[in-house]
């Protein structure tokens, strides 16, 4: 079995990094993404997440588009009952075959924000279906919440989305844009240059997450996650045990901002970074 240690944060399980969107500002290509050779299938998914032991910690299936990997309804309904699943997704699925699929309360808990997280792209979306589906939802008892990147471009954008969300009772969030725009950072990161890709340095890191590439490599952050680099070992290993504890590093400079920027934890408690970084000594 896998036990989850009480200071971790989130289990992230990128079922694949494809996706049915090509938005401008999406943070997977931030450094040097090196898109995914190969993915586990359906039944090696479920065999090695139900190894997972964990209590309120849920299972996060993502991505790219999690919905895409052609196992997706038989990898959610063969994770045991009693781990707890949200999804982050565009909402670009077929939402009949979701529904006749996945059943409400199947991503349903205690919490202060929806199982079923949508993001809205302005880049990419048909605002009026979008609704509509994410409604449909909402109306049949699933747990859904829509979130949208503050990108400085899309600020009106954004705005008609709060003010639809409002009049339709649907829980509207919005994430800091991360990246850069017109030759500026943005971002709230706990690091000084840690995202600035100015130099490089060695540090010591450790990280809050369970991050699982699509091939089951598990991974030190989103960084090496996005570039394909040091695995620290593959969930399908049968000896495979978290180690929390700080390792090594030689790419400070080059993070990835969702790793090192400030944020709230599963508590919505602001001041959170998904890793601890000391220097060399």
């Amino acid at each position: 079995m896998i036990q989850i240690p009480l200071s971790y944060n989130y289990i992230a399980v990128f079922l694949t990094l494809a996706c049915n969107l090509k938005c401008s500002y999406c943070i997977n290509r931030f450094g040097k993404y090196i898109p995914e050779k190969n993915k586990l299938t359906g039944k090696q998914w479920i065999k090695a997440l139900n190894k997972i032991q964990t209590t309120d910690l849920p299972i996060t299936l993502q991505g790219g588009e999690p919905t895409l990997h052609p196992d997706f309804y038989s990898i959610v309904n063969g994770i045991y009952g009693a781990i707890n699943i949200d999804l982050l997704t565009n909402g670009k699925f077929d939402i009949k075959k979701f529904m006749e699929n996945v059943p409400q309360n199947r991503m349903k808990r205690d919490s202060p924000y929806a199982s079923i997280r949508v993001s809205y792209h302005p880049e990419q979306n048909d605002i009026t279906l979008f609704f509509l589906e994410v409604k449909t939802l909402l109306d049949r008892g699933y747990s859904v919440g829509i979130w949208g990147v503050n990108h400085p471009l899309y600020k009106r954008s954004l705005d008609i989305v709060r003010g639809i969300c409002r009049e339709l009772n649907i829980d509207f969030r919005t994430k800091e844009f991360l990246g850069e725009y017109k030759n500026k950072l943005y971002g709230t990161y706990k690091y000084e240059g840690a995202c600035e890709k100015k130099f490089k340095r060695n540090v010591f890191c450790r990280t809050s997450e369970l991050i699982i590439g699509p091939d089951g490599s598990v991974y030190r952050c989103h960084a090496d996650l996005y570039e394909s680099r040091f695995p620290v070992s593959n969930i399908t290993n049968d000896n495979f045990r978290i180690e929390d504890v700080f390792r090594y590093c030689s790419e400070f400079g080059h993070c990835n901002p969702c790793d090192v920027k400030i944020k709230t934890n599963r508590f919505q408690e602001y001041g959170h970074t998904s890793v601890i970084i000391e220097e060399e000594k």
